[in-house]
């Protein structure tokens, strides 16, 4: 549960952490900078061009992963759609689809270690102790981590109520999704103390 990253070996796997969060942080700022389709999706497709390197099969896993955006995607294309405003709409989901899809690369090619061991270094530049430097760090490493996983339970439940009834969730799934979450956090904190004692 701890670990994402890809078996499949990638030229991206040999690229310091350091500079593939920094990409990431960067990719995001200037996504807020696009303001036409075209721009946007000269944006998506320079990112999962990053996918080719590693073959069809890790392209595959890239787009599993992005499976639980696709309600997103839908529900923003259809209330711009609705609302005349369908460019607007088109912008807004590649910039999603692009930074999701670039934040997956990172995590698939990335150990957890090593990002903890970049945000650590980043964070000592504020001359914070050592401990509050490992648990935000940590806290900061699990947050890229887990967002994904918790993202593809959340659409699992979905599906799972679906195939049982034909209202929709709503609120329904607010606290089975919670008690998930909980568990994973619990089993987590268990292999944690397990493996450091608590940092």
């Amino acid at each position: 549960m701890l670990s994402l990253t890809s078996d499949i070996r990638t030229p991206w796997h040999r690229v310091p952490a350091g500079a593939k969060l920094l990409t990431l942080l960067a990719a995001t700022a200037l996504a807020f900078w696009l303001r036409t389709p075209g721009q946007a999706g000269v944006f998506l497709a320079a990112v999962w061009a990053l996918y080719l390197p590693g073959g069809g099969r890790f392209l595959r896993q890239g787009l599993r992963l992005m499976k639980p955006v696709l309600p997103f995607v839908v529900i923003i294309l259809g209330w711009h759609w609705f609302t005349g405003a369908l460019a607007a709409g088109v912008v807004i989901v590649a910039r999603i689809v692009a930074l999701v899809s670039l934040a997956n690369l990172v995590t698939m090619t990335t150990r957890l270690q090593d990002m903890l061991d970049r945000v650590d270094a980043a964070l000592a530049l504020l001359r914070l102790p050592a401990r509050w430097r490992r648990r935000l760090a940590l806290s900061v490493a699990l947050v890229i981590r887990f967002t994904p996983v918790l993202v593809q339970k959340g659409a699992a439940l979905g599906q799972a109520w679906r195939a049982r009834s034909t209202r929709r969730p709503g609120w329904r799934l607010v606290l089975p999704f919670a008690l998930v979450a909980l568990d994973d956090a619990e089993r987590v904190a268990e292999a944690l103390r397990a493996r450091s004692g608590g940092l």
